[in-house]
């Protein structure tokens, strides 16, 4: 087939199909990238503090975001050159994975609050209640 057998129309529903093609392996790469569901809900920790470490490195992204906004950039481009006939599908997923990853970062940021909150509270219990000096003076 020739260069000149190609018309316009044919040359543009091939990029539409590429590029949504392109945005369906951004968006399974960032499904792929989440972390497992059983790393955030099991652990080998013997404390709260290795808990609270182990559940902070798991809520980790990784590259999620990256292929997301891969995802939303040829989202984008095809939306404004109208080269998507049903493009609701791509918009709910973009939507699912944004909030699978805002949910992350969420969780993230609270395991964080409380990995420099439990250690500091475990000095306040450790130091709270009465001095050892005053126990014994009621036992004379």
């Amino acid at each position: 087939m020739s260069q000149t057998a190609l018309d316009d129309d044919e040359l543009f529903g091939e990029a539409a199909s590429e590029m949504r093609s392109d945005v369906e392996s951004s968006l399974e790469e960032a499904w792929n990238a989440l972390p497992e569901a059983d790393d955030v809900w099991e652990t080998d920790a013997d404390n709260v503090l290795g808990v609270l470490n182990g559940l902070k490195t798991a809520l980790d992204a990784g590259d999620a975001e990256a292929h997301l906004r891969d995802a939303k950039k040829w989202f984008t481009m095809g939306q404004r050159a109208d080269a998507f006939d049903d493009a609701d599908d791509l918009e709910e997923e973009i939507a699912a994975v944004e909030e699978a990853i805002g949910d992350i970062s969420e969780a993230s940021d609270q395991v964080g609050d409380l990995t420099s909150t439990i250690p500091a509270l475990r000095g306040t219990l450790e130091s709270a209640g009465p001095d050892d000096e005053d126990e014994s003076d009621g036992d004379d």
